[in-house]
């Protein structure tokens, strides 16, 4: 249902040119959306409406009715995704926008007034659209962030389990590397069904356990109490139920990564892998063939590159999707990320040079990524080492960051293969122009630079 607001920006001098005339502004709410369209649009140019489908398709009447092509709204929670959809469904223009580029400017305490404000933004030409990926990625990374939701869940299970079998002091997650393992839940499943022999649970254990069969019995030895094996069973069964849930939501997920085209011009076949490792499934990858799906999709193998495993492939890919075209380039790109420093200048002064903070799972994939490669015998494990010998270990991580950022984005414009010799390449070419640079100055000074011989050790 549409309700008539007062505006109150009649008096309002526009000193700057308008560039959308057609625009409208939004300011979302959990129960009432109120939207501005141009003065001379409507006689009640602010109006109200109700977040209830109907009413969400009676404003998007309305907007039609005003000539509306274009909208600005807010990216408040999960509020604005019911109108965005329908209006990105109608034909319209829509701009998602960053608060903090509206809420600068103070003295604007209602909806009404907000509302028009974004209107007026909007018109001139200063609100920049947030970076938003096709409708088939959006489709899957809900999917994927829904599973990422049920596996925190099901961890708590794991960790009620923990705290049953320490309370009940039975060591067993000391002695095994996780006790959701096939041996762990086979020693579970015979505890809570009665068995209190520890020598018939130890031999439960796989051959692939490290720890021996006596240590794993020693383990066992404990206070089997009534009130901890309850709270155990229930747990168990909770870590189980979710388990079936990820299940579901992996079957789903294949089903609608199938959908997604091949990349233009991918190969048939994966090129073989420059990695010295053999590639290792991890444990919560999904039940398909993620990897292959990865590559299908997106044209090139992301899991070659040193730091990503499938699962940060994965959430890049899912995030942003298989075409990169939207960023002008690797450095729009990184800087979206937030790997790039943002320099604030004032008075002559540098006041920050921090990287800004960004909530977005793929800003936060490629710093993962380069944790891991503080020990890599390769071009990125060196260069990390080098980075945080020199910067510090939080630069370090996103320097490394960066140019795993950078990577990704020539893998996927170019959709060539990873190869170490182009960065070996650019740093050669890197330390030619440093020397050719000394050199010149050395000239200037009337100084000529010596190679050190070398020595044979």
């Amino acid at each position: 249902m549409a309700r008539k607001c007062k505006s109150k920006a009649k008096g309002r001098g526009r000193m700057l040119p308008v560039l959308h005339p057609d625009a409208a502004g939004v300011d979302i709410g959990a129960e009432e959306i109120y939207v501005a369209v141009p003065p001379d649009r409507d006689a009640e140019p602010v109006r109200s409406f109700e977040t209830f489908t109907r009413d969400l398709q009676q404003l998007v009447d309305w907007l039609q009715q005003c000539r509306v092509r274009t909208v600005a709204m807010e990216s408040t929670g999960v509020f604005w995704i019911p109108l965005y959809q329908i209006l990105e469904t109608r034909g319209f223009q829509v701009f998602l926008v960053n608060a903090q580029h509206i809420k600068n400017v103070p003295g604007r305490k209602s909806d009404v007034s907000d509302c028009q404000w974004i209107q007026y933004l909007h018109s001139v030409g200063l609100l920049k659209a947030s970076f938003r990926p096709p409708d088939e990625i959006c489709v899957i990374h809900s999917l994927w962030r829904h599973r990422e939701s049920i596996m925190q869940m099901a961890a708590e299970h794991i960790m009620h389990m923990q705290k049953a079998l320490s309370q009940m002091n039975l060591q067993l997650h000391h002695v095994l590397s996780e006790i959701t393992g096939v041996s762990g839940l086979a020693i579970l499943d015979a505890i809570l069904a009665g068995e209190r022999d520890t020598t018939k649970l130890a031999r439960l254990c796989n051959w692939r356990v490290r720890s021996s069969r006596e240590t794993v019995a020693k383990s066992l030895e404990g206070d089997y109490r009534p009130e901890h094996l309850f709270t155990l069973r229930q747990s168990l069964v909770g870590y189980r139920f979710y388990q079936q849930l990820i299940s579901e939501v992996d079957q789903e997920l294949e089903l609608r990564m199938h959908d997604l085209p091949r990349a233009e011009g991918a190969p048939a076949q994966m090129p073989p892998r420059t990695k010295a490792c053999v590639y290792q499934r991890a444990g919560n990858e999904p039940a398909f063939d993620l990897k292959a799906e990865l590559f299908r999709i997106a044209g090139v193998d992301l899991t070659d590159v040193p730091g990503i495993s499938a699962i940060t492939a994965h959430t890049i890919l899912m995030e942003v999707g298989p075409d990169v075209s939207r960023f002008r380039n690797a450095s729009a790109f990184a800087s979206w990320l937030g790997l790039c420093p943002e320099k604030q200048v004032s008075g002559g002064k540098t006041l920050s040079t921090h990287s800004r903070k960004v909530k977005n799972r793929a800003a936060i994939a490629p710093r993962l990524g380069a944790h891991c490669l503080y020990r890599a015998k390769n071009y990125l494990g060196e260069f990390h080492r080098r980075m945080k010998w020199r910067l510090g270990v939080p630069e370090a991580v996103t320097a490394t960051a960066h140019k795993l950022a950078r990577i990704v984005y020539h893998l996927l414009s170019t959709k060539e293969p990873y190869s170490e010799s182009v960065l070996i390449k650019s740093d050669r070419q890197a330390n030619n122009r440093a020397e050719i640079r000394l050199r010149r100055q050395a000239a200037n000074l009337g100084f000529q630079l010596m190679p050190v011989p070398e020595t044979n050790s």
